[in-house]
């Protein structure tokens, strides 16, 4: 492969084809290399952004490898998702290619079972727990209602549910177990209170804090789905303790030279980790972690996996109230949005996000994977950031196949 100067291109091969994939396949392509995508979806949002889209698991080991075999790629790569990155790692040094992160440590920061244990081992904080691989070791567990179920191996808050009675629990672990490529779910104990989510970049074996926002839920739908950021969102000396976890952490895995997703639970003053991982978060992180910090991590993250050494990061906070509202809709096929020109155009809204490809089939409201999309909004202060998202959420339209809007204004306006 050649570009316009007949100069050979490096090949780079990103696993995944999200909205937040996009960002990640620009960023490769103003660095001169050519990119292939591997994703499950016939038509995935980032499949016109490519040279060539394979349809494929990118949690097939044996699908990716004999794509990279045939291909030869200088890189293979992903960001803003989970279980892609232990593939990368583990294809990667298999073939010998560059990896920022080891397949050792990619599956200790992809699987909740390793991940547990060792912040358990390391004194970590974080919730009292049971690894269960058969649905009958719950005779065995010693834990108070509720509790909280998780598969070990999935992405995008796949069967994470809230139990509480043994009903629940069994049917919420049946669930867990099933979906789970390891068939092994966790139990946990469920913490009260606000849940936040940081970003870092270790650098130089040091956690630099980016930004911290609260994670706000679906309420009564007992599936964790997010529906707001939301920035500032916590005190200095909170950011302190914050960054101090953040750092053992890093310590504790062995994680260097690499971004740090890390969400917590503040239950009675302290904050607990309920899961972290080594990338960027989903649902556009990469640019509120830019707006809120200076920082522009995707392009930092770029220069990290392709082997260039950037400038030391500086990060400036953003004095302004900003947030991300994410977009849900009632069941139906989605065959149109309207109103995002205008909120753009009037400033509104300072950035559209739209994951999902049109038409589209909606049947839940469950996951981040069934958002159809986000807004990043920002304002001097929350009066002004609420009255923008008033506005939003009396324009923005989705319009079914039966000429109905089926935007959920009513997660909006519970906000």
């Amino acid at each position: 492969m050649r570009n316009k100067n007949n100069k050979k291109m490096k090949k780079a091969i990103v696993l995944a084809g999200g909205y937040d994939q996009i960002a990640l396949i620009k960023e490769l392509k103003k660095r001169g290399y050519y990119v292939y995508l591997i994703d499950y979806y016939e038509n995935p949002p980032a499949k016109n952004y490519v040279g060539r889209h394979f349809v494929g698991s990118t949690l097939d080991l044996d699908f990716v490898r004999a794509i990279a075999k045939e291909i030869r790629p200088d890189l293979i790569t992903t960001a803003c998702t989970d279980q892609a990155l232990l593939t990368s790692a583990e294809i990667s040094e298999e073939l010998g290619l560059p990896t920022y992160i080891s397949a050792e440590t990619a599956k200790e920061v992809t699987n909740k079972s390793y991940m547990k244990k060792k912040m358990w081992e390391v004194g970590i904080p974080t919730s009292k727990y049971y690894i269960i691989k058969n649905i009958r070791e719950i005779d065995d567990i010693e834990i108070s209602y509720p509790v909280v179920i998780k598969p070990a191996d999935c992405n995008s808050s796949k069967g994470v549910k809230k139990a509480q009675n043994i009903t629940e629990l069994i049917n919420a672990l049946t669930n867990a177990l099933k979906i789970s490529r390891t068939n092994t779910a966790i139990v946990e104990e469920f913490k009260h209170g606000k849940e936040f989510s940081a970003d870092f970049y270790i650098e130089h074996g040091k956690a630099q804090l980016l930004s911290v926002t609260e994670s706000k839920k679906i309420p009564d739908n007992g599936a964790f789905t997010i529906v707001q950021s939301v920035y500032p969102a916590t005190t200095e000396l909170q950011n302190r303790d914050i960054e101090n976890i953040g750092q053992r952490i890093a310590d504790s895995f062995g994680i260097d030279n690499s971004p740090l997703l890390v969400q917590f639970i503040e239950d009675d003053g302290q904050f607990f980790v309920i899961e972290f991982s080594a990338r960027m978060g989903g649902g556009s992180k990469y640019k509120l972690i830019e707006v809120i910090s200076g920082v522009c991590i995707m392009s930092k993250y770029v220069d990290l996996v392709t082997g260039v050494d950037s400038k030391k990061i500086e990060v400036n906070q953003s004095a302004e109230n900003i947030e991300v509202d994410y977009i849900y809709c009632k069941n139906g096929i989605l065959e149109s949005v309207y109103g995002i020109e205008q909120l753009l155009q009037d400033n509104t809204i300072d950035f559209y996000f739209q994951y999902k490809m049109l038409p589209s089939k909606i049947t839940q409201s469950l996951t981040s994977g069934d958002r159809l999309g986000g807004v990043l909004i920002s304002g001097k202060n929350s009066i002004e950031v609420l009255q923008k998202r008033n506005k939003f959420n009396r324009i923005i339209r989705g319009i079914s196949a039966d000429g109905v809007d089926i935007v959920n204004h009513e997660i909006i306006n519970q906000l």
